[in-house]
């Protein structure tokens, strides 16, 4: 467990102009995990803590208090819109089916991942 800055958790919500319910909803956890990270009652687990980074594409450390410094690396920001592309539900499916795949599927699968992240740029 790790004890989050709440007030950056709150501060970052309200810059996307959420509610608990709908951050809770969007990193799958629930309105009372929020309000409890936000006051301090409450410490997120690793993978928590790491969806909460990936959604406000900040790091680790800076939830944590450890940096005042939100900017990512390109490298930490790629792995971030990764990890949010394959711990997204809907999605997972074909993230879980990967290591089926053949060589040539994964490769499709890496081309249209660049073509829907250069999109965002």
């Amino acid at each position: 467990m790790f004890l989050l800055n709440g007030e950056r958790l709150k501060q970052l919500r309200k810059e996307k102009n959420l509610t608990q319910t709908e951050l809770g909803n969007k990193i799958n956890v629930t309105k009372v995990s929020i309000s409890g990270y936000e006051s301090g009652n409450r410490s997120p687990d690793t993978d928590t803590l790491q969806r909460l980074a990936d959604f406000f594409e900040v790091s680790t450390d800076y939830l944590l208090g450890r940096t005042d410094t939100t900017a990512l690396t390109a490298q930490e920001k790629d792995e971030a819109a990764f990890q949010a592309f394959a711990n997204d539900p809907e999605l997972n499916v074909f993230y879980k089916e990967l290591p089926k795949s053949d060589e040539e599927a994964v490769r499709k699968l890496r081309k249209i991942w660049e073509i829907i992240k250069n999109e965002k740029k």
